[in-house]
């Protein structure tokens, strides 16, 4: 499972959108205190009640209102203005002192429903209808500016993100035409791994998975291509034994007809168990396997000796006995078709493993050839095409080996003759 901090697209999305909020959010609170809300120090309330008793009625003298205003303004410390019924401002005073018609500029009429002339202060309506405008005067448009404002930002957030998101559809773009060429039969084609996100990721899982169906599909046309060529050597004996009894027919034919079927059966059954053992393992024939009852049973059939450390060692496995005999028994044909006898199997436990070795006394494998001999049909250098390759039973040995999590090597004997030892998986005993 990927760790989420390993997730470097989703922490870009997501860190992009929750950034962007976060822009917008603090110029928005930015701009709102420092255009629409910004309020007085020190006020709390102001009951219209109680400014109306200070403030004279609108008959009262105008000496009298301004007296009024000027206490009133230097009380709170703010600019007042007073508001009549009609809208129209009747006077204006900051900080003890009347401002005049020079402080009035602006103000226009403010009607009981119209909009605010002050923007950064309180509106107070007083019980005979006119209204306290107490604050300094707004010197921007109101709502319309703030819109514009606020529009901007989410102009310059977009700005900013486009080229993020731009960038991570390109690379998406890019991939899916990869996947596409690739799909439309260029195997070649491989994805650009750019970064180190899940794009990066997915292009690299891409790349692997079409490294393996190349290699898969190279694979199967070297197998055809060598069991073409093997099949033809004992289906044109067939041929030249069928038609010499078909013109005289000689008892002594029989046994190498026979053979050479029984070849081509084996033959034949091997290209199938390669080709099988290529597609997903079937879990439901796996059990718990005895390797020393197979080993003892196989070796009894080959004639081999089985060899193991005795006592209450146990040799199981979880594994296909199917499979695992048919690996045991390739191991035996292959010492006793290439090497020399008497042919043992050694058996051998440790913690977490169990091994299989199958010795022989013949020449051994030189060791530039070790490796190659799992390849299928291998033919060592100076074997004649008459004695034929090694087939595919030591590949088959190999492929069941590592369907078992396990894998298979050539190692000789230190006193001389070919060797394989094949190591498993052991089954933990609780």
């Amino acid at each position: 499972m990927v760790s989420i901090i390993q997730r470097g697209l989703f922490w870009r999305v997501y860190l992009t959108l929750l950034g962007s909020l976060i822009l917008v959010a603090v110029l928005a609170a930015i701009v709102w205190h420092g255009v629409a809300e910004q309020p007085m120090p020190g006020m709390i309330n102001y009951p219209s009640a109680a400014l109306g008793a200070l403030m004279p009625d609108a008959s009262a003298p105008r000496p009298r209102v301004e007296d009024a205003l000027q206490r009133l303004s230097l009380a709170l410390r703010e600019r007042v203005v007073l508001i009549d019924a009609e809208g129209r401002p009747v006077g204006v005073a900051r900080q003890g002192h009347m401002l005049g018609v020079a402080g009035m500029m602006g103000l226009g009429p403010v009607g009981a429903g119209g909009r605010m002339a002050m923007m950064r202060g309180w509106r107070i309506h007083l019980a005979d209808g006119r209204s306290l405008l107490i604050g300094e005067p707004s010197r921007h448009g109101g709502g319309p500016h703030i819109l514009g404002m606020l529009m901007a930002i989410a102009a310059a957030v977009g700005v900013t993100a486009y080229p993020i998101v731009s960038r991570l559809t390109r690379r998406l773009e890019r991939l899916r035409s990869s996947l596409d060429a690739w799909g439309g039969g260029r195997m070649e084609q491989r994805a650009a791994v750019d970064g180190r996100d899940e794009i990066a990721a997915v292009a690299a899982s891409f790349n692997a998975a079409a490294d393996r169906v190349e290699a898969l599909l190279a694979a199967h046309k070297a197998l055809l291509a060598h069991a073409s060529h093997e099949l033809r050597s004992p289906l044109t004996r067939l041929r030249i034994a069928v038609e010499m009894f078909a013109a005289a027919p000689d008892p002594a034919l029989r046994p190498t007809i026979v053979a050479d079927i029984a070849e081509l059966d084996a033959l034949v059954e091997e290209i199938l168990l390669a080709s099988r053992l290529d597609h997903a393992p079937d879990q439901s024939e796996h059990e718990l396997v005895d390797l020393l009852g197979l080993a003892a049973e196989e070796g009894a059939r080959a004639g081999a000796d089985v060899r193991h450390a005795g006592g209450a060692v146990s040799y199981e496995i979880a594994g296909s006995p199917r499979l695992l005999r048919r690996m045991i028994r390739n191991l035996l044909e292959n010492a006793s078709k290439h090497g020399q006898p008497p042919v043992e199997i050694e058996l051998a436990r440790a913690t977490r493993h169990i091994s299989i070795a199958v010795y022989d006394h013949g020449p051994g494998i030189p060791e530039v050839e070790r490796e190659r001999v799992f390849e299928p049909f291998y033919r060592p250098r100076g074997r004649t095409e008459a004695a034929g390759s090694w087939g595919l039973g030591l590949s088959i040995v190999r492929q069941i080996a590592e369907r078992h999590g396990g894998g298979v090597s050539c190692q000789p004997r230190a006193n001389g003759g070919g060797g394989f030892v094949v190591t498993l998986p052991a089954e933990i005993a609780d």
